[in-house]
């Protein structure tokens, strides 16, 4: 059942604080997994309209193209690096201590910066989580990460690595979530909010084209709310998502138009019945085992 978060209003929807960093961030930032696929030239100039409006927020991996990801965000953020929050990963083959120092060296020279603003753990491997938090901790004491966190990871897992590296960490943990897929509701968004940990949702629009096929019920649903408001029925999708007030989102912006519709958003506010009737199209489901990613 839809539990009413109006507090959250429009005007908050620019900028939140991430986690424990005391970091203002953009809410609705800028993912990159396939950027490389596009058009250089268009992907760049889709990286700095959005930079342009507000959507600082700026993810990517160094999975990503085999670190192509990252070259290419290099190019977009030249000369505008202190606007960024710049956000990387590290793969779990390579997050041991010696490995993920490694790693991070190797994605800050293909970013051309001398510091991630957060480094995650992409998902969970064969590498104990002391290794890899030791390596957090060396980088952090560097400077050449500002904060860390999780990818993927499920409540034992968060556990664990609390239990490890103490309060205030993770800063974050970036999941997959979108209307079709709300598993992160039962468990793992609960636990991030009470340890002060954001959540940056991956693939928020999904990877399905019928919650926006206003033939089906859920789209008309979307369709007729984003009628309403003059906007569009992703912005609606967005919005929805953004209702938790520790929730980020990384939408990918590798094309100026769709960049531009995800920035409308921040100006998009929802009532407590839209938001409703929204949660009743799009069910979150029982809890299951697992915790769902792609």
């Amino acid at each position: 059942m839809y539990t009413p978060t109006s507090a959250v209003k429009s005007n908050a929807l620019g900028w939140r604080t991430f986690g424990n960093t005391r970091r203002r961030v953009a809410a609705i930032g800028q993912g990159t997994w396939n950027i490389e696929q596009s058009a250089a030239d268009s992907a760049i100039a889709a990286l700095r309209r959005g930079l342009d409006l507000g959507l600082t927020h700026i993810d990517t991996a160094e999975m990503y193209g085999s670190g192509a990801s990252e070259s290419l965000i290099a190019k977009a953020i030249a000369g505008r690096r202190d606007e960024v929050f710049l956000v990387s990963k590290v793969l779990p083959g390579n997050a041991s201590k010696r490995g993920t120092l490694a790693a991070c060296e190797q994605s800050l020279a293909r970013l051309g910066t001398d510091r991630l603003d957060c480094y995650l753990l992409h998902w969970r491997g064969a590498h104990s989580l002391q290794e890899t938090i030791a390596a957090f901790d060396a980088l952090t004491r560097a400077g050449k990460i500002l904060s860390w966190g999780v990818s993927n990871f499920d409540v034992p897992d968060l556990d664990e690595v609390a239990a490890i590296a103490g309060p205030g960490h993770p800063a974050c943990n970036q999941v997959l979530y979108h209307l079709q897929e709300r598993a992160i509701e039962h468990a793992v968004l609960p636990w991030c909010r009470a340890h002060g940990a954001a959540v940056v949702a991956y693939t928020p629009f999904g990877q399905s084209t019928t919650a926006f096929d206003a033939r089906t019920k859920q789209g008309r649903v979307l369709a007729e709310i984003a009628k309403g408001h003059e906007a569009t029925a992703r912005q609606v999708a967005l919005r929805f998502l953004l209702r938790h007030p520790e929730m980020f989102v990384i939408p990918k912006a590798s094309d100026v138009g769709h960049v531009v519709e995800n920035a409308a958003t921040n100006a998009l506010e929802l009532s407590d019945a839209e938001l409703a009737r929204i949660d009743a199209a799009f069910p979150r489901g029982k809890p299951r085992r697992g915790l769902p990613m792609i």
